[in-house]
């Protein structure tokens, strides 16, 4: 009989932990996960699903108005926040019941409470005191704001998903993709909508080409975005907001929301105390193998700040429990990794920017294509695509895929195949195009840029 009430622990019950938790659970491996808030983490409760829920409702007040040229009459078109907002909490109902039936289904325990670590085998869960073989961390992380004056006025995104009411003017605070996305929604929905970001561009990280095209896109459909510009103060009047930038300027609103970053969850977990080293952020230092500094606590997900995506905190989260009680070691490969912007238009990359390849010392063959899609040469509608790929010029490898254009995260995810394996530009022009698509681009550009 086991010295432990579990093999494993699993202290949080987003996709990785709920992955690493059934894999274990399939190997034999007995199980508990400890959840205070509600399973499916912040991807499912309150991230990429219901941002990509409002996203899809955002972009019907261009297709109604885009099929007027494709013959349809399209009587007058009113918009409902509270409606919206009901459904999408149905959904997300659904799947946390989707997550519980998976844990049972697996027969892993859920405990409904917080786990606080007090030795490396012990846990304090809601009062009750539990110990464990194996400890796995998968807390994820949580939104940052700045300490300026009234702040507290603010919103992120875990409230955006919430407001009672849709605003009619919003200052979104941040250059990333979430501030991008949220910045899509709300100008969709018929907010105005201004975004302010301390750097000269937005989507630090991304291609510059990628960087510069969408930030022109989103300003032709009425986004105002502002760079190099910082906020010093928040005060609020009656119900209006009144921010005031380091520059002076002052910007009127109904509501301001920050997206300037997000902080791994691991303050009073009792980490420090019990040997976890934790970086000066908070991430929990580790090993390729997950392994923190204490040898049976491992951790995945965001609250390692490593690749912060849900798809890799889920690999990350099967190949810790297939490693450690399926005797199937193997680690996640962290290198070319595809994503996607949902912004209006969207963004897929995949692989090394430009910027990124050349810092490497490589020789380059760039190619880029420019157009206006098929389907706006009769909507009418202003809105182009970008492609562009990252070649390595004596290797002729593609180093990197980008696109920001209709289905542009669609089209990267079969991309991601190709230059994942090690594709060359002869594989992709040796590819017969599927015509008349946006993706045949991809293996059509012939000329290099200058």
């Amino acid at each position: 009989m086991s010295q432990f009430d579990y093999d494993l622990f699993v202290i949080g019950g987003g996709s990785g932990g709920v992955r690493a938790a059934r894999i274990a659970a399939g190997h034999g491996a007995k199980v508990a996960v400890a959840e205070e808030s509600r399973l499916g983490g912040t991807c499912v409760i309150r991230g990429c699903v219901p941002k990509k829920l409002l996203s899809y409702a955002a972009h019907f007040h261009e297709d109604f108005e885009d099929a007027r040229n494709y013959g349809w009459t399209v009587g007058e078109a009113t918009f409902d926040w509270a409606t919206l907002i009901a459904n999408k909490d149905k959904e997300i109902d659904r799947l946390n019941g989707i997550y519980k039936k998976l844990l049972s289904g697996s027969k892993v325990e859920l405990l409904e409470s917080r786990a606080v670590i007090t030795d490396p085998h012990t846990l304090n869960v809601g009062g009750k005191r539990v110990t464990a073989k194996n400890v796995l961390i998968a807390v994820g992380g949580w939104p940052e704001r700045p300490r300026i004056p009234g702040i507290e006025h603010s919103i992120t995104s875990n409230e955006a998903f919430h407001l009672a009411r849709l605003p009619k003017d919003v200052v979104i605070v941040g250059g990333g993709y979430i501030a991008v996305e949220f910045a899509g929604i709300f100008n969709g929905l018929g907010t105005k909508v201004t975004q302010l970001y301390r750097g000269a561009q937005i989507l630090r990280g991304f291609d510059d080409d990628v960087r510069h095209f969408l930030a022109a896109e989103m300003a032709k459909k009425g986004i105002a975005i502002k760079t190099e510009a910082d906020v010093t103060r928040i005060d609020k009047t009656g119900d209006r907001l009144s921010v005031t930038l380091k520059s002076g300027e002052t910007l009127s609103c109904d509501a301001i929301m920050y997206a300037t970053g997000r902080r791994p969850k691991t303050d009073g977990m009792g980490l420090g105390e019990v040997g976890v080293k934790l970086k000066e952020n908070g991430a929990i230092a580790v090993d390729a193998a997950s392994q923190t500094t204490v040898p049976n606590i491992h951790a995945v997900g965001d609250c390692t700040d490593r690749v912060n995506l849900t798809p890799v905190a889920i690999r990350e989260g099967h190949a810790y429990a297939d490693s450690i009680f399926g005797n199937k070691p193997w680690h996640v490969d962290h290198k070319t990794i595809a994503s996607a912007v949902f912004s209006h238009p969207p963004v897929g990359v995949v692989g090394l920017s430009e910027a990124d390849a050349r810092k490497e010392g490589r020789e380059l063959d760039i190619y880029k294509a420019d157009f206006k899609p098929m389907k706006h040469t009769i909507s009418g509608r202003d809105e182009r695509t970008l492609m562009k790929l990252v070649v390595d010029r004596k290797t002729q490898v593609v180093l990197g895929a980008h696109m920001v254009g209709i289905d542009a995260p669609e089209i990267v995810q079969a991309l991601a195949i190709a230059v994942k394996m090690g594709a060359t530009k002869q594989q992709f022009d040796a590819a017969v195009a599927v015509h008349p698509t946006a993706a045949e681009e991809f293996v059509t550009m012939r000329t290099p840029v200058g």
